[in-house]
């Protein structure tokens, strides 16, 4: 594999994993969102399907952020009856994100991101060395 592929590869991975990101921010920016109105639902958790996408000018497979998608599980209640959203009962749906979870999310595409990256420098060293032998 000559070593701009593997930059390409790299930096196909790093702009999944950014879009990850994007998504647990706004997740956790909107844990506290709740319906102004009773009834009205909170803000929904979205989550992230990757998908393997042949890249064509390659001729190799690349990682791709495939789809942005909501997180189907039940909202929580919490009892608070002065709350504009609160039901006859006094109790406010609220949004279905942990942010212990997202955090998690979070640290593993940090994680994911930094590989990729390491991969990428390591590539350019060897292109810059590559360049300095030729001169």
């Amino acid at each position: 594999m000559d070593l701009a592929r593997a930059l390409d590869i790299s930096a196909a991975g790093m702009v999944a994993q950014s879009g990850r990101l994007r998504v647990i921010a706004e997740n956790l920016a909107n844990q506290d969102t709740t319906g102004s109105t009773p009834g009205a639902d909170p803000y929904r958790r979205k989550t992230v399907t990757f998908a393997t996408r042949m890249d064509r000018a390659l001729g190799l497979p690349t990682v791709q952020l495939a789809h942005v998608g909501r997180d189907a599980t039940a909202f929580p209640q919490r009892y608070d009856p002065g709350h504009p959203a609160a039901d006859a009962n006094g109790y406010v749906r609220i949004p279905n994100v942990n942010s212990f979870i997202e955090l998690m999310d979070m640290r593993e595409a940090e994680r994911s991101y930094s590989a990729n990256l390491a991969v990428l420098q390591a590539t350019r060293g060897m292109l810059v060395r590559t360049i300095g032998l030729l001169k």
